[in-house]
């Protein structure tokens, strides 16, 4: 069965169970069927099954390879977490129902073999993380029509991708090669809105402070890293475009990152950092760059879902979402603050952390970058702008979770005296920050999973006395650079993002579109039903209409027979002058005639 039933099926079917059943057994029910992701993932050989026709093409539906794989088991990871975290901070079963479907989705996207599947589960992914947003009602409902705008329309560019892929290629099997060359720019721009490109990123920060904060764990994850791995399958060749594009996305997040004082925000902005990563790595495009990239994804899956479950743990209790105002909670929340602590030594690549191994696997390649490939032979710089941007990047990561934990677990006195997390909360973040521990401690067991590993493992050394020299004067760096400048990041909280002219410019664009769609119409409609009534009136009395019509005539005298001669009829008698006029004007109309003909 393993083989023939892909795994959003039994995902889906929890949807149900989560809906219906009593909430504690359908909790337990969505926490098997996402684990059971996993569980395939690992049993499954490399290989097709599940080959079928969807829409009357040829899909398919189950596809495993060492990509596929790598990211199935961190999905279904973190879900069971997130459905155990989700049940212990009062989620509803609605909710929880909504969340299943959007992993379902996931589940679906991941294992596709093709671009038409693919993006149907992409499109699903969208429709189902909207209602997951909006189900928390009240500043969630208009961010997530913003997020749902943003979706729609990086879906719709990447169904065009898709289908001019199909028109040039001849079929939507997936290909060695990626997508057809003449759908790359459209597959860039689709992919790339889900991924947080600059400028395209909006509706990261906006979106995911706002709902439940179980169902911000669960979006924080799936959206971002699924496009990250969309990317890959489009060009698993990479391309330096994609590197450098992925590295200004590593400062750009990190620095307004620093800027924000909402938690959830804050790490809002670290998923656009994060995910530059991993398109760098995947953008440098050589095997351990790549694999570099996917470990990155995989850990980023882990470490990310597990800092917003720390920090949801505390907006949970306290009720504050800025940081500002907390303090001094490390010796009343010590689990959450342990939590938090493996969260945020795990973004920030501390040693003995899987973010360390993967990180340090695409600082490697980057710093190795040759002129060759990129035409710039001769020019040692150019190779290392890049690794120069991740390394700010990584900077700033630093001084974002050293912020992050300061105000949050240490400045000032503690005015709140909040529980710490329930033992249900406990058990799924500490479950997860110990898979960050363990692939980072023993990194063999991320390496067996990904890509390239068996002509790699030779060149893997992350704990090289180089690497650990690197993390030290970042963590140093980190350190000095944000108690030197933190009241100059203070003043510069006021910044603005560019949401703050997209998202007024798309309500008064919509809004003067609309307005001119509904007055168009209003026109349209007012001369028609003008030219009905007047043509209806005519219709009533022609003999009157046509008397007054010549009485308007110039240099017509229009008088009325007597009514022995006909009620009605009409004497024309005009002079000279008017029959030259009117001769002249039927001429002009048949001139007219002769012309458009």
């Amino acid at each position: 069965m393993i083989e023939s039933i892909p795994p959003f099926v039994y995902v889906a079917l929890a949807v149900f169970a989560v809906a219906f059943l009593p909430r504690l057994l359908g909790h337990a029910v969505a926490a098997l069927a996402t684990a059971g992701i996993g569980v395939q993932a690992l049993l499954l050989s490399n290989g097709t099954y599940a080959d079928t026709r969807f829409l009357g093409f040829d899909v398919v539906f189950l596809n495993v390879d060492d990509p596929a794989r790598l990211v199935a088991v961190a999905v279904a990871t973190l879900a069971t977490a997130a459905v155990v975290y989700a049940y212990e901070t009062d989620a509803s079963r609605v909710m929880t129902a909504f969340a299943m479907s959007y992993v379902a989705g996931t589940a679906g996207l991941v294992f596709a073999g093709d671009w038409l599947s693919m993006v149907f589960f992409w499109e699903l992914m969208a429709v189902t993380s909207t209602l997951l947003v909006w189900h928390h009602g009240g500043a969630a409902v208009r961010a997530g029509y913003r997020y749902a705008l943003y979706h729609g329309t990086g879906g719709s560019i990447l169904l065009a991708a898709v289908v001019v892929h199909f028109v040039s290629e001849g079929t939507f099997r997936y290909a060695a090669s990626g997508i057809a060359d003449v759908a790359a720019p459209l597959a860039a721009v689709g992919i790339g809105i889900n991924c947080g490109f600059i400028f395209l990123h909006s509706w990261l920060p906006d979106t995911y402070p706002r709902p439940h904060v179980a169902a911000s764990v669960f979006l924080s994850v799936f959206t971002t890293k699924t496009a990250a791995y969309v990317m890959y399958r489009a060009f698993p060749e990479g391309g330096m475009w994609l590197a450098y594009l992925g590295g200004a996305m590593a400062v750009y997040g990190a620095f307004f990152a620093l800027l924000q004082y909402d938690p959830r925000r804050l790490l809002s902005y670290h998923i656009q950092a994060q995910v530059g990563y991993i398109l760098a790595g995947i953008g440098l495009g050589t095997q351990k760059a790549v694999a570099g990239g996917l470990a990155h994804l995989f850990n980023n899956i882990l470490y990310k879902a597990l800092l917003f479950m720390a920090l949801g743990v505390v907006v949970y209790r306290t009720g504050e979402q800025n940081i500002k105002k907390l303090g001094g909670l490390w010796n009343v929340m010590p689990l959450t603050f342990l939590a938090y602590l493996l969260g945020a030594a795990s973004i920030t690549a501390v040693p003995g952390t899987n973010g360390f191994v993967s990180k340090g696997m695409i600082l490697d390649e980057a710093h190795h970058v040759h002129n060759l490939e990129v035409g710039l032979e001769g020019s040692p710089l150019y190779g290392d702008v890049l690794w120069w941007l991740l390394i700010l990047g990584a900077i700033g990561t630093f001084m974002s979770f050293i912020k992050l934990g300061y105000y949050v677990f240490f400045h000032g006195e503690n005015t709140h005296e909040p529980a710490d997390a329930t033992p249900g909360q406990t058990v799924a973040m500490l479950g997860v920050g110990g898979f960050c521990l363990l692939y980072g401690l023993v990194p063999g067991l991320l390496f067996e999973l990904l890509p390239f590993t068996d002509t790699l493992v030779a060149e893997l050394h992350p704990y090289s006395t180089g690497h650990l020299a690197e993390g030290a004067v970042l963590l140093v760096v980190g350190f000095a650079a944000f108690f030197g400048l933190k009241g100059p990041i203070t003043r510069l909280a006021w910044l603005p993002d560019v949401d703050r002219v997209v998202f007024p410019a798309g309500f008064y664009l919509n809004r003067g579109v609309t307005w001119g769609v509904t007055e168009l119409w209003a026109a349209v409609d007012r001369a028609v039903m003008a030219t009905a009534g007047a043509s209806m009136r005519v219709g009533g009395d022609p003999g009157g209409y046509a008397y007054r019509t010549a009485d308007r005539l110039p240099g017509v005298d229009v008088a009325k027979l007597p009514a022995g001669d006909g009620a009605g009829t009409l004497r024309l008698q005009a002079s000279s002058g008017a029959s030259v006029f009117l001769l002249t004007l039927a001429l002009l109309v048949g001139l007219a005639v002769l012309v458009l003909l």
